[in-house]
């Protein structure tokens, strides 16, 4: 007999083993031993056995319902399997980016109070060791990846009853927490959002019905874990009887895994599939001198196509013929990039580009764009099959509701808001209104249909010496919109007009650097005239497409790109505004001369 859908997700790996059984539902590499390196698959029901065991060994260790527990480690079936213990014993997962600084580890592992951390290796265990003399509340280091001597996930000693792993389980309440994920801001040190189990499963519950999973289809993830669009992934694949494969660990091989593991469900920042399209573009370019116009037709046919087959028309015998033509020369050859099965792709986190979208609906793949936020527990609006609005974040996910404040902020209400900020009452105040409305912080509109656009966030804005508030989003993203430029960041507060900081994309100008022919030398790409020219195209067109105030004057291309570790960017990629503009002040006040 079939359980019901639990209203916790401590129960929820017992639900899914009884709907799903034996059906695939992890599927990882080998990291070592015999078969390293080969995929293997793990079924619902040995994850409900594992997620048992390492219950049973974490309240064995001493693991009381509400602890926290930390899970440090990259994206691997190890975390999913400690994440659904931890949660059916009853304790409180806090997820760590395993990128995070010293300062930022001692942080979240110290205000969350966490009496365990789940680390990956010994690398991470170490990290953990040089910042332990601050953490009192610590007990115990588990180790993924340990050696003899370590206390390893997979074989925790003195491992409790079964009966007792359920009754901690069966005693968890839809108020109760759940997780505490803390956000990775650009300024400051993370601040903690206590999400309870309802707001968890109200997302989930909300989101699953539009992603058009079922047994038999496999979810690729390679995002983090640590953040909550991961963990959002992770539930509906696995509530929808998928297969959740696992990246193999290396950012650097994930499109030839792609290619490898034949997903057909696809969610990632939008870099990825602008990568992607780069490549597409620099192979038409490569194949003469009409290769370029060539693409954009064969994109305009199979928009065509698409929007006919939407509307439930019959295309004419022309557009027939040339769609054929433009799938073998141009869309079979994308989708085999992505595996040849993928129909459905979800990208959030940051604005895509236009024309890559238009390149992924022409190849036949479905790429919803969504938007969303840790203080509500995940996705906020969703563009899906049955309502989809390109060029918007979509419509309110069931039981979520949006307005506009005067300002043009972005208010949500629904059961996905969060319980508030661990340990800090004013900013949970700050946040959330006595109405219930939590405030974004970020600038949009809705349309006529209840489509949402985000145009920026309200403490971006930039205020010119002239009195001009201009967004810096939708200039930065046009921007990088050029294949030759990885990051932009708009300069211009309190300035007589906007300039911009620029990074190259490394891989598209080394390619571009063989194919004309061109030495850098020891100075690098920044400085060398060509690699300015191009770079000054793509400032024209990118001005071209932008209101007159916000047009970019002056550019500085940066020898580097940003980066986690370089302190530029946050563990979600997000631009650390104020790091960047004290680091490159002197390029700042040279456009400015």
């Amino acid at each position: 007999m079939r359980l019901q859908r639990p209203d916790t997700l401590a129960e929820f790996t017992e639900w899914t083993a009884e709907l799903f059984g034996a059906l695939p539902a992890l599927r990882h590499r080998r990291r070592g031993g015999e078969g390293a390196g080969e995929w293997t698959e793990t079924g619902y029901h040995r994850l409900r056995e594992t997620v048992r065991e390492i219950g049973r060994g974490l309240i064995g260790l001493g693991v009381a319902p509400d602890d926290r527990v930390a899970i440090l480690s990259e994206t691997r079936p190890e975390w999913t399997q400690g994440c659904f213990a931890v949660l059916a014993a009853g304790a409180v997962v806090v997820p760590v980016y395993p990128t995070a600084g010293l300062e930022e580890l001692a942080w979240v592992l110290g205000d969350s109070g966490a009496s365990v951390v789940i680390c990956e290796d010994a690398a991470q265990a170490e990290r953990i060791a040089a910042v332990r003399d601050r953490l009192p509340a610590l007990r115990h280091v588990v180790l993924v990846d340990g050696g003899p001597g370590d206390v390893r996930l997979a074989a925790l000693p003195d491992r409790a009853p079964l009966a007792a792993l359920r009754a901690r389980a069966t005693a968890r309440r839809p108020e109760d927490l759940c997780l505490i994920v803390y956000t990775s801001g650009t300024t400051g040190l993370p601040k903690g959002c206590r999400l309870t189990h309802g707001n968890m499963v109200s997302n989930n519950d909300a989101t699953s019905g539009l992603t058009e999973s079922a047994p038999g289809d496999v979810t690729y993830l390679y995002l983090p874990l640590a953040h909550i669009m991961g963990q959002l992934v992770q539930l509906s694949a696995l509530r929808q009887g998928g297969t959740l494969c696992y990246f193999g660990g290396r950012v650097e091989d994930v499109v030839a895994e792609l290619a490898e593991v034949r997903p057909t469900h696809l969610p990632s920042v939008p870099r990825l599939f602008e990568k992607v399209h780069a490549g597409v573009l620099a192979r038409a370019e490569a194949a003469g001198p009409d290769g370029r116009a060539r693409l954009e037709a064969a994109v305009r046919t199979g928009l065509e196509m698409a929007e006919a087959e939407e509307r439930g028309v019959k295309p004419h015998d022309e557009l027939r013929a040339a769609w054929q033509e433009a799938e073998e020369r141009v869309f079979a050859p994308v989708r085999q990039l992505f595996g040849g099965r993928l129909r459905w792709a979800l990208t959030g986190a940051a604005p895509i580009a236009p024309q890559t979208v238009d390149l992924l609906r022409a190849c036949g793949i479905g790429i919803f764009e969504g938007y969303g936020m840790t203080e509500a527990a995940g996705v906020v609006t969703l563009n899906h099959r049955a309502a989809v609005r390109y060029g918007t974040v979509g419509r309110p996910v069931a039981g979520c509701e949006l307005r506009i404040a005067d300002d043009g902020e972005v208010l949500v209400r629904g059961p996905g808001v969060f319980a508030g900020y661990h340990g800090d009452a004013a900013a949970t105040a700050a946040a959330v209104d006595a109405q219930g409305w939590l405030h974004t912080g970020d600038v949009g509109s809705l349309d006529e249909d209840g489509y949402l656009r985000i145009t920026g966030r309200k403490k971006d804005l930039i205020i010119t010496s002239s009195g001009k508030n201009l967004a810096p989003a939708p200039v930065e993203a046009a921007l990088q919109q050029s294949r030759w430029i990885s990051r932009a960041v708009m300069i211009g507060d309190r300035r007589p007009y906007p300039v911009a900081l620029l990074t190259l994309d490394a891989d598209e100008i080394a390619a571009w650097a063989v194919r004309e022919g061109v030495a850098f030398g020891a100075a690098g790409p920044a400085g060398h005239p060509q690699v300015q020219r191009l770079c000054r195209e793509a400032v024209d067109a990118a001005n071209e497409r932008i209101s007159r105030p916000a047009r970019i004057r002056a550019f500085a291309i940066l020898p580097e790109d940003f980066s986690v570790a370089g302190g530029e960017l946050t563990p979600t990629l997000k631009m650390r505004r104020a790091v960047i503009e004290q680091r490159y002040a002197a390029e700042i006040a040279e456009m400015y001369e």
